[in-house]
């Protein structure tokens, strides 16, 4: 890849193949072997693109048969937010996040507790005991402080809404620690959000939460960087653990 992580950019490119009719629903597509070359890229990461894209419903995995291309299923109805967002790209995800956090990061500043700092702290340090370590057990601990926050936005209705959200965005940041090479490391960012509720000022628990969110957002990219010339050459999958 020329920049940013693997397997994003070729589940994108099979992505856009599809939509662009290269394979009919119910057709075979090219092997791995066969689609790596094509795409300059490790057979792991077509492999995870694939299954990326079964769970989407957009292929069919046969076993012993090969990799077919599904009838595009119906869009999301009214309503539907789980789908609509379990669908829709991580940087999606990330603008919903950043506009929910943002301002559960304000008014927190101004609501919280001498003895809601104990619980934040505590949640902090158990994030940082997990960073390293299994990536399920890191985003819980690394979700628990955040909604933690957006508890303490003293906010019922954006409390809501980042529950509802919480699902699909940890389900998305599991597959990018797991997956997804040299992510930042933000706890900095995170430190930095504790001290300014703890002070009671607003301007840097935004600050840091802006930083926190944008610093992981520059990986997606804008909608050009998914355009399918980029995909290049996969030297080297080895992940770099570092805090979403």
């Amino acid at each position: 890849m020329r920049h940013g992580p693997v397997v994003p950019r070729v589940e994108s490119a099979l992505r856009t193949m599809l939509a662009e009719g290269r394979w009919r629903p119910g057709e075979r597509l090219p092997n791995e072997v066969a689609l790596a070359a094509e795409l300059g890229v490790g057979r792991s990461s077509v492999r995870e693109a694939v299954r990326l894209l079964a769970h989407d419903g957009l292929v069919e995995v046969r076993h012993g048969s090969g990799t077919y291309a599904a009838q595009p299923p119906a869009p999301a109805g009214e309503g539907d937010m789980r789908r609509l967002l379990r669908r829709a790209r991580l940087r999606e995800v990330y603008e919903v996040r950043r506009a929910l956090e943002v301002e559960a990061a304000r008014l927190a500043a101004g609501r919280i507790r001498p003895e809601d700092i104990g619980r934040l702290r505590d949640h902090l340090s158990l994030r940082e005991e997990r960073v390293g370590g299994d990536p399920a057990a890191f985003i819980d601990a690394d979700l628990a402080f955040h909604r933690t926050v957006v508890e303490l936005s003293g906010n019922a209705v954006l409390l809501g809404l980042f529950t509802s959200v919480l699902p699909v965005l940890r389900e998305a940041l599991v597959e990018m620690v797991s997956h997804e090479p040299a992510l930042p490391d933000v706890s900095c960012a995170h430190a930095e959000l504790l001290d300014g509720l703890a002070r009671g000022d607003a301007d840097a628990a935004i600050a840091a939460t802006v930083s926190h969110l944008e610093a992981v957002m520059e990986l997606f990219g804008s909608d050009s960087d998914s355009d399918t010339s980029e995909i290049k050459s996969d030297n080297s999958e080895k992940k770099e653990v570092a805090a979403p």
